[in-house]
């Protein structure tokens, strides 16, 4: 046998060696992360199943709740939006407390519409888009009978430039300004909305008016 044959057979002992004393020792613990590792892909996989059921059949839900809405089954529809809100699946849960507002402001329940979107824009857990648009509806359905200084509040930080929601701030507290009297400001919000070149065409030409308004209240006020 040559040197390096001999060698080579030591080695190999040795490696042999070592790995059964590493199986000793840790073979169990080697066993159970395996087993762990099989066992959280198995679980995961089944939990990303059982969470599409729950979205799906919470869809299925939320869309049976809105024919119900669009049949004019107000009570059935309003209690279907609740049951989808207390027990469906989180996204859904959001959306039928949205549809539910919606329904209940068409309805002409403004104080329980507002309420409910108070709800969705105070929850912490909800999408921060979303939260954002309550506050808009909210806000809206307010302009006419809230003060200036809540519809502001409830606005805070939603019409910098920036904002996606600057165009329906700006709006809301115009025609806050024009209802409380201060028709610099409202005229000053007015010049912003139809200065922004991505303002919608709707709004625009809301503003417009509005601005045509102004212009001989703004001359009887003084500066």
């Amino acid at each position: 046998m040559s040197d390096d044959s001999l060698f080579r057979e030591i080695d190999e002992e040795v490696r042999r060696d070592k790995i059964v004393s590493i199986w000793t020792r840790f073979g169990n613990l080697i066993l159970a992360v395996c087993f762990l590792v099989i066992a959280g892909v198995g679980g995961y996989k089944a939990w990303q199943y059982w969470d599409a059921k729950q979205a799906e059949e919470a869809g299925m839900r939320w869309y049976g709740a809105v024919r119900l809405a669009q049949a004019g089954k107000d009570a059935e529809a309003n209690k279907a939006f609740d049951d989808i809100a207390a027990t469906g699946h989180k996204g859904y849960a959001l959306l039928a407390r949205l549809s539910q507002a919606a329904q209940l402001a068409q309805d002409g329940k403004r104080d329980e519409a507002v309420a409910v979107y108070d709800q969705v824009a105070a929850d912490g857990a909800a999408d921060q888009a979303l939260r954002e648009l309550a506050r808009v509806r909210a806000a809206y359905l307010l302009v006419d009978t809230a003060s200036l200084a809540d519809l502001t509040g409830r606005l805070e930080g939603m019409g910098d430039a920036t904002s996606f929601w600057r165009h329906a701030t700006r709006e809301i507290l115009a025609l806050a300004n024009f209802r409380e009297g201060q028709f610099k400001r409202a005229a000053e919000l007015a010049t912003e909305i139809l200065a922004d070149p991505a303002t919608p065409a709707g709004m625009r030409a809301r503003t417009q008016l509005v601005s045509a308004h102004l212009q001989p209240l703004l001359q009887q006020q003084p500066d």
